[in-house]
């Protein structure tokens, strides 16, 4: 029974991470953060990244799109898959959203956001002496 259930519900795991609601596919994805960069590489076999790919930054929050078109023809049968893939993650909060870059190769979607130096976030307050 207990073999079943991932069978039955895949991999939930990456429910927990991302923006609801949900269309598409997921992307699969590997990311790091360092203390100059944020870099994350997609799986996206069998794309072309100039057709089908699109990479946008918005508030903060970092979005890939793809469109997958396969198809498979043997000699007695052929097989297709399509349709859309989607993944939104929150970027670091010092990331520096002018100076994104991505690359594709092999399959593998390489996004890559440089971090700005941290900025204190507060404000001294002065304080007043009454006589």
């Amino acid at each position: 029974m207990t073999s079943l259930l991932p069978r039955l519900f895949g991999d939930v795991t990456d429910w927990f991470d991302a923006e609801f609601p949900r269309t598409g596919q997921l992307i699969r994805f590997e990311d790091r953060l360092s203390d100059t960069e944020y870099l994350l590489r997609a799986e996206l076999p069998g794309v072309d990244p100039e057709k089908d790919v699109e990479v946008t930054v918005d508030h903060g929050l970092l979005i890939i799109r793809a469109e997958r078109r396969e198809e498979e023809r043997g000699m007695n049968r052929s097989e297709f898959r399509y349709g859309g893939l989607q993944r939104a993650v929150r970027l670091p909060g010092n990331a520096d959203e002018d100076h994104v870059a991505a690359t594709y190769r092999d399959g593998i979607l390489e996004v890559t956001v440089p971090l700005k130096a941290a900025e204190p976030t507060g404000r001294q307050i002065p304080i007043a002496k009454q006589e």
